[in-house]
C-alpha cells in the first residue's frame, strides 16, 4: 500500500510539473484548455490518435524539442504556422508536459512518456520542417 501511495504521489507531482511547464511554455498559443486558436494554433485534444500511431511517441517528443513548421491538418482544419523549439527544457520537463497534455486534454490512456525516451530523441537534431515530415498519418 505504501508503494502504491508513493507511485500515486510521484504521478501527481509529475502532472503538476507538466502543468507548470505547459503554463509557462505552451498555454499562450494552445490556450489554457488545449483547444488552440482557430486558424492560428492547432488544438492538442486529438493527440491520443497521434501517440497511438506508429512513430507517434517519437514524433511528439521531436515536436517539443525541435519545433514544427509547415502546413498541417488537424481534425479537418488547416494550419500553417511555426512552433518554436523548446530544446532548453530538461528531459523530465519534456516528458512531464507531454504527459500533462495527453491526460488533461487528449484524455489518453497511453503509457506515460519517460525522460529516457526524450533523451533518445535528442541524439539526432531535426529542423522543424523535418519534424513535420515525420508526422505519422492520423485519421
Amino acid at each position: 500500500t505504501f508503494l502504491l501511495l508513493l507511485a500515486f504521489l510521484g504521478l501527481a507531482l509529475a502532472q503538476s510539473e507538466g502543468a507548470k511547464v505547459y503554463s509557462a511554455n505552451c498555454q499562450s498559443c494552445h490556450q489554457v484548455n488545449g483547444q488552440g486558436l482557430p486558424g492560428a494554433f492547432p488544438p492538442l485534444t486529438h493527440l491520443d490518435k497521434v501517440v497511438q500511431a506508429q512513430g507517434g511517441r517519437a514524433y511528439l517528443i521531436r515536436v517539443v524539442l525541435y519545433g514544427l513548421q509547415g502546413p498541417l491538418t488537424v481534425e479537418g482544419k488547416a494550419f500553417n504556422g511555426v512552433m518554436p523549439p523548446f530544446r532548453q527544457l530538461k528531459d523530465p520537463e519534456v516528458a512531464a508536459v507531454l504527459n500533462h497534455i495527453l491526460t488533461a486534454f487528449a484524455k489518453s490512456k497511453a503509457k506515460p512518456f519517460t525522460p529516457e525516451e526524450v533523451k533518445a530523441q535528442r541524439a539526432k537534431a531535426y529542423a522543424p520542417q523535418e519534424v513535420l515530415k515525420s508526422r505519422p498519418p492520423v485519421k
